[in-house]
């Protein structure tokens, strides 16, 4: 479980890195813009795009809310890396839990607010629900080896 969550973990620093840098591009059509509903530019360059646009009481946080989204994201994979690599799989669990609703609230915004899709959000998406079952399977496992060895 440990070397499948850090591969996950490593590609979703690989995923939030690109968001980031679409985040910053300041010039010419975003590489991911396929449609009218699949625009990746559309979505950095928004308000929802910090931490303090995506979630207002954070606005005012000194230095967090002016935090690209992306940022937040490349740090969350990081720790959760750490985490999985010393097999704190509970906490770690608590960090997947925290990502998961974050990234679908996130793409609620994108949703209903936007109406257009980031690929590299939906990726991540992808990769913190893998993340979170491949982690609450750990975590139960974990769970069992431990009844049966008392």
């Amino acid at each position: 479980m440990k070397y499948v969550l850090l591969i996950l973990a490593v590609l979703g620093m690989v995923v939030s890195a690109l968001a980031l840098r679409e985040h910053y591009r300041e010039y010419g059509d975003s590489p991911c813009s396929i449609n009218e509903h699949w625009d990746c530019g559309v979505v950095n360059h928004s308000k929802y795009a910090l931490v303090g646009g995506a979630v207002p009481a954070l606005k005012t946080v000194p230095g967090l809310g002016a935090l690209p989204v992306a940022t937040a994201g490349i740090i969350g994979y990081l720790v959760m890396a750490a985490l999985a690599w010393f097999r704190a799989y509970r906490v770690l669990l608590v960090f997947t839990l925290a990502g998961l609703a974050f990234s679908l609230y996130l793409a609620t915004i994108e949703k209903n607010v936007l109406g257009v899709w980031c690929i590299y959000c939906v990726i991540s998406l992808g990769i913190i629900g893998a993340m979170c079952i491949v982690n609450l399977g750990a975590v139960i496992a974990g769970a069992m080896r431990a009844a049966r060895a008392a």
